[in-house]
């Protein structure tokens, strides 16, 4: 057979995420589709258990949102937004590169998303070929981890502390030919990390380095979170930063703004014209009253999550069980039998999410969401957590 046409098949086969190739070590085949969501990786919750495992916010925290649209629906009537109209609501903009600037991100045009997720897909699409490798937390969002397969790229991981990604993993998986590189400031999703200011300075110490790396940060803990920003941004020549509304107003707004370089928001915007257009203009103006409002404090917020999780990690420490949560709303407990702490809590009246959906090479581990827990949950919860987790030095097992 003409070599070229095996080396065509293997191409084909690598951008639809097939197989995946790793210079001279090979290819081999993906050990599932790359369009398997790792949200499949979950516990059935029977009625009478009490679900700790979605991630979701407290809808007791979400703003009512009633008010905030029936003013953007009545704006729409008088000044309606058609076809040509700019895609960004000018307001929102203002709002968010005020914010933006407040934070220390550096000066970029603004684009809005429909959510977090939409932003990190179209920033990915416009640098990277498929083939490409993105260095990402490990363990990290689940979402993201399904996200770059599907677009054929490979995932390279990246070792996380609570003060965020370790800068001699990246290090290393920048100069292993990683292209991109993806960070979450604050409440980072399972563990609770946050970028420190001494971890922010080593990290742009690395990527100092690697001029040409792609850099997205996330920071969807905005508003819920009460630990200084320390961005990235701007460290390398093209960067995306992107802040979602979707955990301090509420999921169902799918609305994100991003900033970044002009040749990336160039891009991103460039081919949203020709999908979706535009996230609707009703939908931003709403947001807009949402924050010109104090729809949200996120200081009240930040302390309730932060209330939650200190109790639950404390209860588990009393119990000699390691917790991670520094921020946000969910808390990252180490475990040696991942399966069995999962089934052993479903039994206990407890749903939790499995390790599997966020992690690569970490050490097995399950995610609790504290969203909801109230101070009467904390002792049993630790009690069944701590029976649940098993004796130190069992042998590790993993979530399947």
């Amino acid at each position: 057979m003409n070599p070229n046409t095996v080396a065509a098949a293997y191409r084909t086969l690598r951008e639809r995420g097939v197989i995946e190739t790793a210079g001279r070590r090979g290819s081999r085949v993906r050990p599932k589709p790359a369009t398997t969501a790792r949200d499949l990786l979950r516990v059935e919750v029977p009625p009478g258990v009490r679900d700790l495992s979605e991630g979701n916010p407290d809808p007791a925290l979400l703003p009512a949102l009633a008010g905030a649209f029936a003013a953007a629906a009545a704006q729409g009537d008088r000044e309606p937004v058609l076809y040509g109209h700019a895609p960004v609501e000018p307001e929102l903009a203002r709002l968010a590169r005020a914010g933006l600037d407040a934070d220390g991100v550096p000066d970029g045009p603004v684009a809005v998303t429909s959510g977090a997720l939409d932003a990190l897909e179209r920033v990915l699409a416009a640098h990277l070929r498929p083939g490409d490798a993105v260095a990402v937390e490990d363990p990290g969002w689940g979402s993201l981890l399904d996200l770059v397969p599907a677009l054929g790229l490979r995932t390279v991981p990246v070792g996380v502390d609570d003060e965020g990604p370790l800068p001699d993993a990246v290090r290393g998986a920048l100069a292993g030919g990683a292209r991109a590189l993806v960070v979450t400031d604050r409440a980072q999703n399972p563990t609770g990390a946050a970028l420190s200011a001494a971890r922010a300075r080593a990290l742009r110490a690395v990527l100092a380095e690697h001029q040409d790396t792609l850099l997205i940060e996330d920071d969807h803990g905005h508003h819920i979170v009460d630990l200084p920003l320390h961005p990235l941004a701007g460290t390398t020549r093209a960067w995306a930063f992107v802040r979602s509304t979707a955990k301090a107003y509420g999921p169902d707004l799918r609305l994100a703004v991003l900033t970044g370089d002009a040749v990336t928001l160039d891009r991103v915007r460039g081919r949203q014209r020709l999908g979706p257009g535009w996230v609707s203009r009703i939908a931003q103006r709403a947001v807009v009253r949402l924050w010109s409002d104090g729809a949200v404090d996120p200081a009240a917020v930040a302390a309730r999550y932060g209330r939650r999780r200190d109790a639950l990690a404390g209860a588990l420490a009393r119990r000699g069980i390691e917790a991670r949560g520094r921020s946000g709303m969910n808390v990252w407990v180490p475990v040696p039998d991942e399966t069995g702490a999962v089934a052993r809590l479903l039994h206990a009246g407890w749903a939790v999410a499995p390790g599997a959906r966020f992690r690569m090479s970490a050490p097995p581990g399950i995610r609790i969401t504290v969203s909801t827990l109230s101070q009467d949950d904390i002792e049993p919860l630790a009690e069944a957590i701590a029976a649940a987790a098993g004796p130190a030095g069992a042998p590790s097992r993993t979530y399947v």
